[in-house]
């Protein structure tokens, strides 16, 4: 929780890891910019986080996601310790925290795994699970009964009074049954709702929208739905079960409530995922697990307690850095583009890369190297984009410029530009939809091809066993089977084969009735009138059979006398093995 972040974190948390910047980045601890660019991407991020840090405690106004400024917020102390700079505490803008607590907030260290969170609690006696409310931490002051102060956590030292508010909010009791010198109590003010299911609903904006209420000067509609829960009693009973039943007394049933006893770490790993699924009365981003023995309060210091941590849901979507950005060409010369991303697990699948689309896109997007950007699981776990949460200051040109340079007629042969057209186009070749050559696929397409055995589509119709064998990383048996599978291929249909050459789809339902000299014959108009076709694929179809190097392909299968160019009835498809398709 950002509010949480923004005050007491201990700024020697470890680093980040960070980005080197050219056509890539690298995985060190600090970017290979020069010192100016690093001083101006530092200046702007700090002014970026200051504008959002005065919105917030001054108008109440999140303009950002906690998630997304708690990245930001960690990213520039990873920077500023690139650039040997202090790391002060960050403390709200000045005049808006004046009131000093009784008793310093304390923070939550929050583990990241379920292997920390086991071992921080070994040995450990005497532990305890409260669901982590997502709201606003205050304290409160009660002296002999009466409500003398409501302040807002601020900087852990200081915060701002709204006691004036206390009134408006029916969960605080003006008065309780206790006639103490005077009474602390710290909680979380939350945004109260029926039957919250925090991981159909997520966060919903619940702390935003108390943060909003509580900082205007204003009363606010939104008062009475206030709802308070109290997790820290300093310095009051001794034993768990005692301070909670006197929460209760006092009129605070909350606490009670939600809090259980655990003594193994799966106790807590299912009260964790019993309160993400089952209805709640508030909004919530994880647990806190924390011991029943807790210093005097006067020990207490605005800086993660060592007695109490926080485990955090699993996040619906993580935050991560570009690291790189590739393009693919398909065997229609479309190009798409790939982020490669610093890594980063979503639920139990690591996110390395993940596609955006066209270079249109790219630009659409506005994403560089060094940018941060927002991932998530799409159907099925698919990696998908969601944002771009910040973009470095330079911006530099990341991709040739390659538009309009690939099409459906272009990259018939390997030359050096065309390399990744030619691989998707015999990939296709070999696969399902043309002639189903079993173990040629891509990565054996590239040994061939390094091996300098594919000058063409076909040119590997003339290969032997012995220039197989010549490939290092092919061993005897796959180069027999490799090889019996060419030979099958020679028996494919003349539709597979026009397929696997990459003629236009949409006239590929008519050559089931053509043989080779009737296809060969079919003119634009003819086509034209086929069913489907038209006359913009017609025109496709004929530009493909015109096509010199398309043509030159022709002369070679007719040359090498395959069945479905010499018969003069189509043969049927795959004759050496009419299971194939199935």
């Amino acid at each position: 929780m950002r509010y949480l972040l923004l005050f007491f974190i201990i700024l020697t948390s470890l680093p980040a890891k960070s980005e080197t910047e050219k056509v890539s980045l690298q995985n060190s601890q600090c970017p290979s910019w020069q010192a100016a660019r690093l001083e101006q991407e530092i200046a702007r991020l700090s002014v970026k986080l200051e504008g959002w840090d005065l919105a917030y405690h001054s108008r109440g106004e999140s303009l950002v996601d906690d998630a997304v400024y708690d990245s930001l917020r960690e990213k520039h102390r990873s920077w500023l310790r690139c650039a040997g700079k202090s790391q002060g505490e960050v403390l709200p803008p000045a005049g808006s925290a004046t009131s000093r607590h009784p008793v310093s907030h304390t923070g939550l260290k929050k583990l990241a795994t379920a292997e920390d969170v086991a071992g921080w609690m070994k040995g450990k006696p005497d532990l305890w699970v409260q669901p982590k409310v997502d709201g606003i931490a205050v304290t409160l002051v009660y002296r002999r009964g009466q409500l003398v102060s409501l302040l807002s956590r601020g900087d852990g030292v200081r915060g701002q009074d709204w006691t004036s508010k206390a009134r408006a909010i029916s969960a605080i009791p003006q008065h309780i049954p206790d006639n103490a010198e005077q009474l602390i109590l710290q909680g979380e003010l939350f945004l109260m709702m029926n039957g919250h299911r925090q991981n159909v609903a997520g966060g919903v904006n619940a702390r935003s929208t108390v943060a909003g209420a509580m900082m205007r000067r204003t009363s606010h509609s939104v008062m009475p739905a206030i709802g308070l829960f109290v997790w820290e009693w300093p310095d009051g009973p001794p034993t768990m079960t005692a301070r909670l039943e006197r929460l209760k007394d006092l009129g605070f049933p909350l606490t009670a409530e939600f809090t259980q006893p655990v003594s193994t770490f799966t106790q807590a790993a299912q009260w964790r995922e019993f309160w993400y699924r089952h209805a709640l009365p508030f909004a919530t981003d994880g647990i806190v697990i924390r011991q029943q023995a807790e210093p005097e309060g006067r020990y207490w210091r605005n800086r993660p307690a060592n007695w109490a941590v926080a485990w955090k849901y699993p996040a619906v979507r993580k935050l991560t850095d570009v690291m790189g950005i590739d393009t693919t060409v398909g065997r229609s010369g479309k190009q798409a583009v790939v982020l490669r991303l610093q890594p980063v697990m979503i639920d139990d699948k690591k996110v390395t890369r993940v596609s955006i689309g066209s270079p249109e896109k790219l630009a659409e997007w506005d994403i560089n190297i060094g940018d941060r950007v927002a991932v998530s699981l799409a159907g099925q776990g698919i990696p998908r984009l969601d944002d771009v949460v910040w973009r470095v200051a330079v911006r530099e040109k990341v991709l040739a410029d390659k538009a309009g340079k690939f099409d459906a007629f272009t990259c018939f042969t390997p030359d050096t530009s065309c390399r990744a057209q030619y691989l998707s186009r015999l990939v296709w070749l070999s696969g399902p939809q043309a002639l189903q050559i079993r173990g040629l696929g891509p990565e054996t397409w590239k040994k061939l091809l390094d091996a300098h055995l594919v000058s063409s589509l076909v040119s590997w119709l003339s290969l032997t066993e012995a220039q197989l064998n010549t490939v290092p990383t092919l061993g005897e048996k796959q180069v027999k089977k490799l090889f019996a599978e060419m030979q099958l291929a020679r028996q494919q249909s003349l539709r597979r084969w026009i397929s696997a050459l990459g003629f236009p789809t949409a006239g590929l339902a008519k050559i089931e009735s053509l043989d080779w000299s009737q296809l060969n014959a079919m003119t634009r108009e003819q086509w034209q009138k086929v069913r489907g076709v038209g006359e913009k694929r017609a025109r496709q179809i004929q530009r493909f059979m015109q096509h010199p190097e398309v043509i030159a392909m022709f002369d070679i299968l007719v040359k090498e006398r395959l069945p479905a160019f010499t018969q003069s009835d189509s043969p049927e498809e795959s004759l050496s093995d009419p299971n194939r398709d199935n």
